[in-house]
């Protein structure tokens, strides 16, 4: 069994003949196109972090005393940078379906590395804050991450696959608290540059890095695996003809051909809901098979909905259900991470802007681990249970307990660096195990609109960043204060939509 695994680590996955899409993922296979995609999707979110995340780290004290900052304007920046990845955020969703999410996300990548490229030219607070916003373009690359592997991995290790990406990628929030004051830092003690130009010339390194990333993922990447995006209806289509054409028999109670072939219809829909006695087999009748194969072909493949389907989607219950405990989640990371430095410096004077940054990489760092996780145990529990109501309920207690998390370090706001770092630590892991957690759940609402559906919930992720940001602005330096309010608020969403089912009782057809 483990050697199975190890294997499907590097070997090129089985592939799911009736939508094809794999069935493992081959981590440590660049060269097979599964795993070349799943390669690029954390990538290129990672190096996104570099550049969205690359000036909090030196806001703490080199930036902030160059520009002659005040705290206030330190928080505008960063409330600035979620804003711009908030509205990206939502536009990114459509683009998907539309243009897909490999087009999208180069796109998203280039424009966020232009304004990257021109911190140089920043000389007042201000000027920070307008650039700040255009790099956030940066942030809105995790839409297109998340649903080009949905594109490519099938429902019953989506959400691993979706967490691995989203984990990973998300790790460079945590990574670039290393990168960016270990670059300054050489300039300045290396290459003899004064602090004023040092920091500027530091942000050449993330322009490099993302422009390279993005046009790796143009000239090497698929934008599906049946190659473009303009012709991913051909394998529902060819399919359909084939089953027509021999005759099989498609039984809607197992979602199978006669031949045996599987269809996505059990993935899509049998598996997430029991709406009562199904139809009867169907037997030599082409145009009921054409019929059913139609229906059930359009549960999995992606469309570009009508302006009235992409606002039913965007306003049903099912989609709330998953957008707010995201907005909580994210949300809490994305402000998080933007003072956690400062909160450190401001408990532990003795440690400087290095030593602070070094400790609140820790908090991003351990995505690596922690959001898979959440996304690892939503796949095995939805194995088991066969319903996505078990991934549901564990994105509800992982939000919870996120919420408790919170409140306990606000509340209790440590003075020793063991506390500190412990409950921080425990924090991180019920938080970025939840974000793994909602996005095992984003593939089954709305599967035929995947790009909007994960553009609202992404968005929604931004905007609770924003308002956790506002809550931190307006408190100043009591951070303790501000993470006892977000604590409250996010057990108090979480249970407001733990009753919603996570799948919409009416589907397209």
């Amino acid at each position: 069994m483990a050697m199975a695994f190890i294997k499907s680590l590097f070997t090129s996955p089985e592939i799911n003949p009736s939508n094809r899409k794999a069935r493992s993922i081959p981590i440590f296979n660049p060269i097979d196109q599964y795993g070349r995609v799943f390669f690029f999707s954390w990538l290129g979110f990672m190096v996104a972090f570099l550049s969205w995340y690359a000036f909090p780290p030196l806001l703490t004290v080199t930036i902030k005393q160059d520009l002659h900052m005040t705290q206030q304007e330190v928080a505008n920046s960063n409330i600035v940078a979620l804003l711009a990845t908030l509205l990206v955020r939502f536009v990114a969703g459509p683009l998907c379906d539309r243009y897909g999410p490999r087009l999208v996300f180069v796109g998203l990548l280039l424009c966020g590395a232009i304004p990257t490229s021109m911190a140089g030219l920043v000389t007042t607070p201000k000027g920070l804050i307008a650039l700040r916003f255009f790099v956030g373009i940066l942030g809105g690359t995790f839409v297109p991450c998340q649903v080009w592997c949905t594109g490519f991995f099938d429902k019953k290790i989506v959400g691993t696959a979706n967490s691995l990406a989203g984990g990973w990628g998300n790790a460079g929030g945590g990574i670039t608290y290393f990168l960016m004051p270990a670059i300054y830092d050489s300039l300045v003690h290396t290459s003899g540059l004064p602090s004023h130009k040092a920091w500027r010339v530091a942000y050449v390194i993330p322009f490099i890095i993302i422009t390279a990333v993005a046009l790796c993922m143009l000239f090497f990447c698929e934008d599906t695996p049946t190659g473009k995006w303009s012709e991913r209806h051909l394998w529902a289509k060819e399919t359909r003809e084939s089953a027509a054409t021999d005759g099989n028999i498609v039984d809607l109670n197992t979602g199978t051909f006669s031949s045996g072939m599987t269809t996505p219809y059990n993935a899509a829909t049998t598996d997430v809901e029991k709406k009562g006695a199904q139809s009867p087999q169907i037997q030599d009748k082409e145009a009921s098979v054409m019929g059913q194969m139609d229906s059930i072909f359009k549960q999995e493949t992606v469309v570009a909905p009508t302006r009235k389907e992409a606002l039913n989607v965007a306003l049903s219950l099912s989609t709330m259900a998953v957008a707010i405990p995201y907005a909580c989640s994210f949300g809490s990371e994305l402000s998080i991470n933007s003072i956690l430095g400062s909160y450190y410096e401001k408990t532990f004077p003795h440690m400087g802007q290095t030593e602070t940054g070094e400790w609140a990489a820790m908090f991003g760092l351990l995505n690596v681990v922690f959001r898979p996780a959440g996304g690892y145990v939503a796949d095995l529990l939805y194995q088991m249970t066969d319903s996505v109501w078990s991934k549901k309920l564990l994105l509800i207690f992982l939000g919870v307990s996120m919420g408790a998390f919170q409140l306990a370090i606000g509340l209790s706001n440590p003075s020793s660096q063991s506390s500190m770092f412990g409950l921080v630590a425990g924090l991180a892991f019920f938080l970025e195990a939840c974000n793994g957690a909602n996005f095992a759940v984003v593939p089954h609402v709305h599967p035929f609109a995947n790009g909007i559906v994960s553009g609202i919930v992404g968005g929604f992720g931004n905007l609770g960043g924003i308002i956790f940001a506002i809550i931190f602005r307006y408190n100043g330096s009591d951070y303790g204060k501000s993470m006892w309010i977000i604590g409250v608020i996010s057990v108090a969403a979480n249970l407001a939509v733990s009753w919603i089912s996570p799948v919409p009782s009416q589907r397209r057809s």
